[in-house]
């Protein structure tokens, strides 16, 4: 791998990942590009349309979908064992009503990862998805199949969850690839922390036929937190750049106010904005 190979990691959080799309947004308005690009969750999903070239897509259809119970809620977590609707958000979303350019994304030379945890082993699985064309999109709803709200995705032989399970900020791995410039796009504020899951007694009996995904759940906050010491660390010694909100972000991850995601989404372009002369010097 030559030198000075640049990366980018991208964080989940549902509709709070927002922000990442206006932070991407502003990278595709100023014609900025990286080598490779490693998602997770919702930062997967938004990665994928920075990649195809469709600036103001991952806001269009959020704002438009958001509060559809087509798209997502309650009915659909009960009919189907998805809050977000796998065939409304992967198949009739992507393919009819706000078409996500497939030929752009796959002559996009710049290497794309889906981030997925292994239900059988609680590890992360790091993708590289080459085309998301058919049934190759399900890497995108893997990574964001969020626990307890989404029903376990099967490719091949993997049964797959929520890429944050088992590795929210894959920093590391992007390292040990080879990219030794990274930036790191977060979608919590500085100083947050992430505490124990309240949910794990559901947990436990939801998932015990699989005992180290409900390891790895478990121990997730101490994971991220030591994720984010780490990142800190690099940031200081100059080989990692941090984007993350400003301030704290007022859409939640099921968020259904359309201004919410809205402002989300702004505060996005405003942080790339001010950190923009930085970034380009960094990638230099």
């Amino acid at each position: 791998m030559k030198e000075n190979k640049i990366g980018l990691v991208l964080e989940g959080g549902g509709h709070r990942g927002i922000y990442t799309a206006g932070v991407l947004d502003v990278f595709a308005e100023n014609k900025i590009s990286f080598d490779a690009i490693m998602g997770v969750s919702a930062g997967c999903v938004h990665g994928a349309s920075f990649l195809s070239g469709q600036i103001g897509r991952s806001l269009r259809y959020t704002t438009k979908y958001c509060d559809n119970p087509k798209y997502m809620g309650l009915r659909s977590l009960i009919t189907t064992g998805n809050f977000f609707n796998e065939d409304f958000c992967y198949y009739k979303l992507p393919e009819i009503l706000d078409p996500f350019d497939n030929d752009a994304f796959d002559k996009n030379p710049t290497q794309f990862f889906a981030v997925c945890t292994d239900v059988k082993t609680g590890n992360p699985i790091y993708h590289e998805c080459e085309s998301l064309k058919g049934d190759k999109i399900k890497w995108l709803q893997a990574s964001a199949s969020m626990p307890l709200v989404s029903k376990i995705i099967k490719i091949d032989n993997e049964l797959l969850l929520d890429g944050g399970i088992s590795d929210s900020i894959p920093i590391q791995k992007m390292q040990e690839m080879g990219f030794e410039k990274n930036i790191v796009i977060l979608t919590q504020e500085k100083g947050y922390t992430k505490k124990a899951n309240s949910l794990l007694p559901i947990i436990k009996r939801v998932y015990k036929k699989y005992p180290e995904l409900i390891k790895a759940i478990e121990n997730r906050h101490l994971v991220y937190n030591q994720q984010l010491e780490y990142l800190e660390e690099q940031e200081k010694s100059g080989k990692v750049i941090i984007i993350r909100p400003s301030e704290k972000p007022v859409a939640s991850r099921t968020e259904k106010d359309k201004q919410k995601i809205l402002e989300t989404y702004n505060l996005g372009k405003k942080d790339a904005l001010s950190m923009l002369e930085n970034i380009i010097e960094y990638m230099k």
